[in-house]
């Protein structure tokens, strides 16, 4: 008897759990759209843009944005300057000192009547449900959730229930202000991301963007938030306490660390950004600019293959003639990958890499993809470079800046290529399986001889933060490291303890590359 009411309590848990994880219907979600060109020219923005854009008819403005402290600055004062629409995705979104503050923006905008759609990817916003609940039932705001976990807490029981959906998730990043000027690339909103931590540092790239392309991210946007995919957080969130939503309105979306969020807020207000661009200085390079992402319905594994961002990745990459500069956080090349990139480097072009060493990478399954394919890539000619870990080194100065690297931290995170020298990818798109499949992606393609140039000199630059890695007479491998001028060659990844090489190996041995 005993052992057959256990059996019925386990059945009725797991129904509860199926019947749990049922969606909520989207017929009453609002629709919206991103702000009508003429109304966007007549912001302070559109004023202050529209001569620049008059003189450069047919081009599209640029401007790489590499020091953490300016992407933060840079977003804040757009944010302050909105007087129309604010729109935002995001795939990660933390809890912490930037996230908060962002989110504070957000709704003073929101109080100013700016309307403000904000578009989370739901694995990425741990610990923000009270906050996310506090900014929708504003009446000049709505949060809504890609692919979200119908099961709150622990959300990785989602994984069990709904895995084919929840695995797939929403990677774009964009930040669209009044229909003007958008930033993406590769950052998400957290202190690591902004330079706010010290432990855990990445570094990155955006591009500000301005011109035509901006409304083709407010369009991709649009497509986005009223995909199958997108739910409006009120939905999905548990409902919080009137009382504590009360208190975060009062608080500004919740008390965080006053002096953390001075520090910052003074940085943003030295800041000579929003200055330069409304004084029609800000150094733009006016080129040709096109966007590309994936089709949301990629989200739920409807979209063609042939609308696939990857596909117009392999267009613009064609066939180079000279030289191929990838920078890639995660890098995992399929066997068609491999096949590729050798064949490229056996014909002459000289094709290089750099990703993360194994002590810099913040995820260690993909170093084990990624570890797998070194011998056959250096056996072709490939060169590949692993950025160390440096904390604490401090920035270089603006002439030095590297491109790749922006100020020094302690992992890579910007997702970038140039090819002969002429053109330039910059976006969220990593060279591995779960962006060509998986998720959904977004970048530019970008016509620039001036940053492809950048990119690739930034790799005669990496001897001093980044180990070289070859194959010695054996065709082992091997990283060089260079030391005062000295190179100092490794038999085993430098730097990484043995708990790290023992999960690499673990995570080696599954048959999990098609999810990396």
């Amino acid at each position: 008897m005993i052992n057959h009411f256990k059996s019925l309590s386990v059945a009725a848990l797991l129904l509860g759990l199926l019947q749990g994880c049922a969606l909520p219907h989207l017929n009453e979600r609002t629709t919206s759209a991103a702000l009508g060109e003429q109304l966007a020219r007549e912001t302070r923005l559109g004023q202050a843009l529209a001569p620049r854009e008059h003189n450069n008819k047919g081009k599209d403005g640029i401007y790489p944005i590499q020091d953490p402290t300016e992407a933060l600055a840079s977003r804040v004062a757009l944010a302050r300057t909105a007087e129309r629409t604010i729109d935002i995705q995001s795939y990660i979104w933390r809890d912490d000192t930037t996230g908060t503050l962002l989110l504070n923006e957000l709704r003073r905008a929101a109080d100013r009547g700016v309307r403000v759609r904000l578009l989370l990817d739901d694995h990425g916003m741990t610990g923000l449900d009270n906050k996310l609940n506090a900014l929708d039932r504003h009446p000049n705001a709505e949060v809504r959730l890609f692919n979200p976990f119908v099961i709150r807490n622990p959300k990785w029981l989602g994984y069990i229930t709904d895995f084919p959906r929840v695995n797939r998730r929403m990677h774009n990043k964009s930040f669209t202000v009044d229909n003007v000027v958008t930033i993406s690339g590769g950052r998400n909103i957290g202190d690591e991301y902004f330079g706010a931590t010290n432990v855990a540092l990445f570094n990155d790239l955006d591009v500000l963007c301005v011109g035509n392309v901006v409304r083709v991210v407010s369009r991709d946007f649009d497509a986005y938030w009223h995909s199958d995919s997108s739910y409006p957080s009120n939905k999905i969130l548990i409902p919080s306490d009137p009382d504590l939503l009360d208190k975060l309105d009062s608080e500004e979306l919740g008390a965080f660390d006053a002096d953390r969020a001075a520090k910052y807020t003074l940085k943003v207000q030295d800041s000579v950004f929003l200055r330069d661009f409304l004084n029609g200085i800000l150094p733009f390079q006016w080129t040709s600019v096109r966007m590309v992402s994936d089709d949301p319905a990629k989200g739920l594994d409807e979209a063609s293959r042939e609308d696939y961002l990857v596909a117009e990745l392999r267009d613009f990459i064609g066939e180079p003639k000279f030289s191929l500069s990838v920078v890639s956080p995660y890098f995992v090349p399929s066997e068609k990958g491999i096949e590729f990139f050798s064949r490229l480097a056996k014909a002459g072009v000289n094709v290089q890499v750099l990703t993360n060493s194994l002590e810099a990478t913040d995820v260690a399954a993909v170093h084990s993809g990624y570890a797998k394919t070194r011998q056959e890539l250096l056996k072709a000619g490939v060169k590949l470079f692993e950025l160390k870990s440096t904390p604490g080194v401090s920035a270089p100065s603006r002439a030095k800046r590297n491109l790749m690297l922006g100020n020094s931290g302690s992992s890579l995170h910007t997702k970038t290529f140039s090819v002969d020298g002429t053109r330039v990818f910059v976006g969220s798109f990593n060279f591995d399986p779960r962006s060509v499949n998986l998720n959904t992606e977004m970048g530019f393609l970008i016509d620039s001889p001036g940053l492809a140039t950048q990119i690739d000199l930034g790799f005669q630059a990496l001897p001093a933060t980044a180990y070289e890695v070859r194959l010695d007479e054996n065709e082992s491998l091997v990283w060089i490291e260079r030391q005062g001028g000295k190179e100092v060659v490794h038999n085993l990844e430098p730097k990484a303890t043995m708990w790290r090489k023992a999960v690499v190996f673990f995570y080696s041995l599954l048959p999990i590359n098609d999810l990396l």
